[in-house]
C-alpha cells in the first residue's frame, strides 16, 4: 500500500519511522517549509523533513494544502495518507485523493480535546488519563470516525513535552496497526461517542500564572505549557520565565505572589498554599535555579510576582 505521510514536528517522526519499519511504501512526505531558527534565523528543515531526507523519501514542502500541494499529492497517487501534526487544514480536494482517505493520529481520546493542543489542555485541566486515537480525517475539526485508541496515564510530574514524547511512541504503533488493518480490509472505524471538549492552540497568555489561583491549578498550568509557550509571571513590569512549579502544602500563610526563602527552596504564595519554584529566567538573564537567583536579592521577602 502506497502511503503519503504528512507531518512536521519531532513528535511526528516516530510515526514516520514506524511506517517505514513496518514495510509500508512511504512514497512521499508532506511537511511545512523550512523555517528560520536560532538567533541567526537560519532556514532549517522541519524534523520530519530532516528524517525523510535521511530515509531518502522525497518531500512536498507546503505551508498549506493549496492547489499546488494537492496536485503534488495527486502525482504521488497514494492509496492512503497518514497525518500526524502536519500543522494545516486538509481541504476536500486533497482528502479525496487517496482511495482510503486520510488517517489522522491525534493525541487525545476523541471526542475529548479536539484541536491543536490536546495534551497541553489535558494536563492543564487535570486529566488523570489521556491517550491517542487514529481516525478518518474529515473536513470537520477532528470529528471523523475512530479506528483505534491507546491510553496513557498522566503522571504527576508530566510536562506537555514529557507526555507528548510517550504518546508519540505508543501512537506510532497504533498508526501502523491501523494502516495494516486498512490494507487487510479489516478496519471498521466507529463514530465518536462522549462529551466533546476543545483544545485550541496555546498562546503566550496561556502561560501566565495567576497567583490568586489555587496551587494545584498553577502546577498543572505550568506543566501544561512546558516547553511551549512556557510559564511566566511579571516582576516590576518585566516578564519572568518559569519552569514548572511544585506543590508545597506546608506553607499556607503567604499572600498570592509573595515570595519567601525556606532553606534552599524559593516559595511563592497562591490562592491556597505555597508552590516551590524550580528554575527561573529573569528578564535579560539566563535560566537559573531559583535559589541562586534569590541569593542575589537583598531582601527576597520584598519580591511580589504579579
Amino acid at each position: 500500500m502506497k502511503v503519503l505521510f504528512a507531518g512536521t514536528p519531532a513528535v511526528a517522526v516516530p510515526s514516520l519511522n514506524a511506517l517505514v519499519e513496518a514495510g509500508f511504501d512511504v512514497a512521499s512526505v508532506l511537511t511545512r517549509p523550512d523555517a528560520p531558527l536560532g538567533r541567526k534565523r537560519v532556514l532549517t528543515p522541519s524534523p520530519v523533513a530532516a528524517r525523510a531526507a535521511e530515509l531518502g523519501i522525497p518531500t512536498i514542502k507546503a505551508a498549506r494544502v493549496d492547489a499546488a500541494a494537492t496536485a503534488a499529492i495527486e502525482a504521488v497517487a497514494p492509496d492512503v495518507a497518514a497525518i500526524v501534526a502536519y500543522g494545516g487544514i486538509v481541504p476536500r480536494a486533497a482528502l479525496d485523493v487517496p482511495r482510503h482517505g486520510w488517517v489522522n493520529l491525534h493525541f487525545s481520546l476523541l471526542p475529548a480535546w479536539r484541536g491543536a493542543a490536546p495534551v497541553q489542555r489535558a494536563i492543564i485541566a487535570g486529566d488523570d488519563v489521556t491517550g491517542a486515537a487514529t481516525f478518518q480525517l474529515e473536513e470537520g475539526l477532528d470529528t471523523g470516525p475512530v479506528f483505534g485508541t491507546v491510553t496513557e496515564t498522566v503522571r504527576g510530574s508530566d510536562t506537555a513535552g514529557d507526555l507528548l514524547e510517550r504518546l508519540s511512541l505508543s501512537g506510532s504503533v497504533l498508526l501502523s496497526q491501523t494502516l495494516s488493518a486498512i490494507e487487510a480490509g479489516h478496519a471498521a472505524p466507529q463514530p465518536q461517542q462522549g462529551d466533546v471538549s476543545l483544545a485550541p492552540k496555546l498562546t503566550l497568555d496561556d502561560g501566565r500564572l495567576d497567583w490568586k489561583q489555587p496551587a494545584l491549578a498553577l502546577a498543572r498550568r505550568s506543566r501544561g505549557v512546558t516547553p511551549e509557550p512556557g510559564a511566566w509571571t511579571t516582576l516590576d513590569g518585566q516578564r519572568v520565565k518559569l519552569e514548572p512549579v511544585e506543590l508545597h502544602p506546608d506553607v499556607t500563610d503567604l499572600e498570592p505572589g509573595h515570595v519567601t526563602v525556606q532553606g534552599k527552596a524559593l516559595l511563592v504564595g497562591t490562592g491556597s498554599h505555597a508552590v516551590r519554584l524550580g528554575r527561573i529566567q529573569p528578564a535579560g538573564k539566563k535560566m537559573m535555579p531559583s535559589a541562586d537567583w534569590a541569593r542575589g536579592l537583598a531582601t527576597p521577602e520584598s519580591v511580589v510576582f504579579e
